[in-house]
């Protein structure tokens, strides 16, 4: 399995997106620039410029003809995929950390930092249909206790699920904006919560923490499932839809990378079993932490994104597909 090496950021990755047919990979660093690329070849075809701070999520329509990013610039941008074009910025009092739309594409999440003085916050926007009709309300905001490091939409939009800081999972009502589940303290994350990735059909979703673990949680009830261990921070993760596979990468927190030699990291993409819970290989490759990682939509695939600036695409050998626990 040869990597593709995908340069064009001059910073470290900080999210991976593909659209729903798997013929684009977007990349979010901090460089300013979300990219996107054609993922079968990983060819460069453009870069949406407009932001200027690290950009840290994007996610894109279900027609690939929206993308929404969310930057430390203190704005959440709305672009036209095809060309580039800005069509819409969002402003907010802190910086944007965590973007989804919802199913449907009506409306987007975003979540805010804590920063001077302003609490963290989750938003709802409303997305128009005809770009001249956006506007910048939000339709529901939430004040989290404490940083929220991500949020996705739970089943239906009924719910929103947020991870933070302290480790622990919480479901919001999207209507009222009422707290209604937590996750429990005891079995959960112990450090804060990194990254969180839907499975396909969005009944169950997987996240990392700088616990060195990964977990699996039931969507509607929040009733863990598995916990996935590893031996260094978890600072990406994501569900192969296609077998009973996740990965998660990581290696050390950002901050902490001039600390160690190259040799000392443990720079790889792990493969766990979704259901066994074991280890079944790795791909090694980056040369500082695992930042980002994606599925492929049609499982033969996977992305991930490093701190040193590179994407590698890996497309999966056709034993990959055969292996036996």
């Amino acid at each position: 399995m040869r990597p593709i090496l995908m340069k064009g950021h001059e910073r470290p990755l900080t999210f991976l997106k593909y659209n729903r047919e798997g013929d684009l990979l977007f990349s979010c660093a901090k460089d300013h620039n979300p990219t996107v690329w054609f993922a079968d070849n990983g060819e460069r075809l453009g870069v949406y410029k407009g932001h200027n701070g690290a950009v840290w999520s994007c996610d894109v329509s279900r027609d690939s003809m929206r993308l929404i990013t969310g930057s430390a610039d203190q704005t959440a941008k709305l672009w036209n995929v095809q060309t580039g074009a800005q069509l819409y910025t969002f402003n907010f009092d802190s910086p944007a950390r965590s973007v989804q739309f919802s199913v449907g594409d009506k409306l987007a999440i975003v979540t805010t930092d804590p920063f001077m003085g302003h609490p963290p916050t989750i938003q709802v926007k409303q997305i128009a249909r005809d770009p001249s009709e956006q506007t910048g309300e939000s339709v529901l905001t939430i004040k989290g206790p404490g940083r929220i490091t991500g949020a996705i939409w739970g089943p239906l939009n009924k719910t929103i699920i947020s991870g933070g800081e302290d480790g622990i999972l919480r479901t919001w009502d999207t209507e009222t904006g009422s707290l209604l589940k937590e996750s429990d303290k005891e079995t959960g994350h112990q450090k804060r919560i990194t990254s969180i990735s839907k499975s396909a059909d969005g009944s169950h979703f997987l996240t990392s923490s700088l616990d060195k673990s990964a977990k699996l949680w039931d969507t509607r009830t929040l009733t863990l499932l598995k916990t996935y261990v590893t031996s260094a921070p978890v600072n990406a993760c994501a569900i192969s839809p296609l077998l009973d596979h996740v990965v998660i990468g990581g290696g050390q927190d950002a901050v902490n990378v001039t600390m160690t030699d190259h040799r000392a990291g443990k720079f790889e993409a792990k493969f766990f079993h979704k259901i066994l819970q074991e280890e079944i290989g790795g791909v090694k490759g980056h040369f500082g932490p695992i930042n980002a990682l994606a599925f492929n939509p049609d499982g033969r695939s996977f992305a991930s994104g490093g701190e040193d600036g590179y994407v590698r695409l890996h497309h999966f050998d056709p034993d990959y597909f055969n292996i036996k626990i």
